[in-house]
């Protein structure tokens, strides 16, 4: 079955919003969104990042790449956290995004499916060892 991710992106107005917001009833609505995935058995990840002061930009415009340290200054759109739900079409993850409790200016979720083994060429020998090492780690 595919697997589709809901990239969880803000703006720097929403971070505004939700440092104002209750922080008990934030994790409250996300532990009932994320119960709701599990027990639908849709929830194959999710993970929320730390602020954007704590994290790092590698820019690779240049032939030697840039870093840039948190926070970056203004920003359009930041990345805040994921969840990798397996589904069987976009139409499904769709539905799930537009039930996850998200709100304030900016804030939205992208849809996008996680390629698998069989979007690749089965004759390539890297591919072949990247599912030799999923099967190791047991991801596959």
């Amino acid at each position: 079955m595919p697997k589709y991710m809901l990239i969880m992106r803000g703006t720097d107005e929403g971070q505004a919003e939700f440092e104002g917001m209750d922080f008990t009833e934030v994790i409250a609505a996300m532990g009932r969104y994320n119960e709701s995935m599990m027990n639908a058995g849709v929830l194959a990840a999710g993970e929320g990042l730390s602020d954007a002061s704590e994290g790092a930009v590698v820019d690779f415009s240049s032939d030697t790449p840039v870093v840039t340290d948190g926070p970056y200054g203004e920003t359009k759109e930041l990345f805040n956290g994921f969840w990798i739900v397996d589904v069987p079409t976009k139409d499904d993850a769709i539905e799930w995004a537009k039930r996850a409790p998200l709100s304030g200016p900016g804030t939205k979720l992208e849809v996008r499916r996680v390629n698998g083994p069989e979007d690749f060429p089965q004759d390539n020998e890297w591919i072949q060892k990247e599912q030799q090492w999923r099967e190791q780690l047991g991801t596959e």
